[in-house]
């Protein structure tokens, strides 16, 4: 569905700036943007994926991943086409390049589907869910009114501005932190990262915010790029989750999986100043548990997306009585 994009500006000779995410597109008349989500038509910019649904499943909020934010419980996952990054890993490359049939939902039905299903919330996520900003925003605001919770699983590649007016409306985000680096973003991924910090920043201080690291071999996974990872979170927030997880080849890729060693390395260098670090796409009970930051206890223990014990009395540890950082 066609509609008025949000956050851009036009000039006199027909051209429009969207100012939803930091590549800030200079647009020309009949012409998309960078995200192939927006276009120029007649010196005003659209979003021509509004509704437009990809993907639409009831998951496990451990999938997304969330490991802090209401353990155990399912969430409605929408997802459309197309994303502002280009990353040579992705894995959901047929949705990225628009191969997929998409329908029409509207925010109502997701909304009435979502308390149908009794899901905690709507997550929105496959895709780059920031590109489909305006259906975001009306669904979010929508499920806020109904008493549900939303969630973004984003690349956090998004302006201030859009970002801020949406925050009111989100209880979780998962963020992916690719690589401490511009070379990284530059090279495998068309972005950077100082617009990604910002996001993690800004989102820390108004939601639950979980952060994913990809280790991708041979390029982002030495001790030195898991250490800065650690230093520039610790930076905002040492108590952020933090989920480092296991590449494999997928879509341009084709360097070999993640050894399982380097993943146990980067537990343990973040282990070092950060209480709440998971190890994804091994499915080892270990690396999935939540231990208390207080006495070490295990708080919640995973396998995959599983529950297979909660310790936790509210947002207590039933061993100590600490208080640890979930949203229950």
């Amino acid at each position: 569905m066609l509609k008025e994009a949000l956050f851009y500006e036009s000039f006199s000779d027909g051209k429009v700036k969207c100012l939803l995410c930091p590549h800030g597109c200079v647009i020309p008349q009949g012409a998309l943007g960078l995200c192939r989500a927006r276009e120029n038509r007649d010196g005003k910019l659209f979003t021509h994926i509004y509704g437009e649904c990809a993907a639409v499943n009831m998951d496990p909020i451990e999938k997304k991943p969330l490991f802090h934010f209401y353990p155990g419980s399912s969430i409605l996952s929408v997802g459309t086409i197309y994303c502002n990054f280009s990353c040579k890993f992705c894995q959901n490359w047929h949705l990225v390049r628009g191969e997929v049939i998409t329908e029409y939902i509207s925010p109502e039905r997701i909304v009435e589907a979502a308390l149908a299903y009794k899901s905690v919330g709507i997550a929105y996520t496959y895709n780059e869910p920031t590109i489909w900003y305006e259906f975001v925003y009306d669904s979010s605001r929508l499920a806020k009114e109904k008493g549900l919770k939303n969630v973004l699983v984003t690349n956090g590649f998004i302006e201030e501005a859009p970002l801020k007016e949406l925050l009111p409306f989100i209880d979780a985000m998962n963020i992916d932190l690719k690589a401490p680096s511009d070379d990284f973003y530059k090279r495998l991924c068309g972005g950077r990262v100082d617009p990604v910090l910002r996001t993690i920043e800004i989102a820390n201080s108004s939601c639950l915010v979980e952060v994913t690291n990809l280790l991708v071999t041979g390029e982002n996974d030495s001790d030195g790029d898991i250490r800065l990872i650690v230093d520039l979170l610790c930076d905002i927030d040492p108590l952020i989750p933090l989920h480092f997880s296991r590449y494999f080849p997928q879509y341009k890729m084709t360097n070999p999986p993640t050894p399982p060693s380097r993943l146990y390395r980067a537990y343990e260098i973040a282990r070092e100043r950060m209480p709440y670090v998971y190890l994804g796409n091994l499915w080892e009970e270990r690396y999935e548990t939540t231990y208390c930051l207080k006495c070490g206890k295990p708080l919640v223990r995973r396998r995959g997306y599983s529950i297979l014990e909660n310790n936790l009395d509210g947002k207590r540890c039933r061993f100590c009585g600490a208080e640890n950082r979930f949203v229950v």
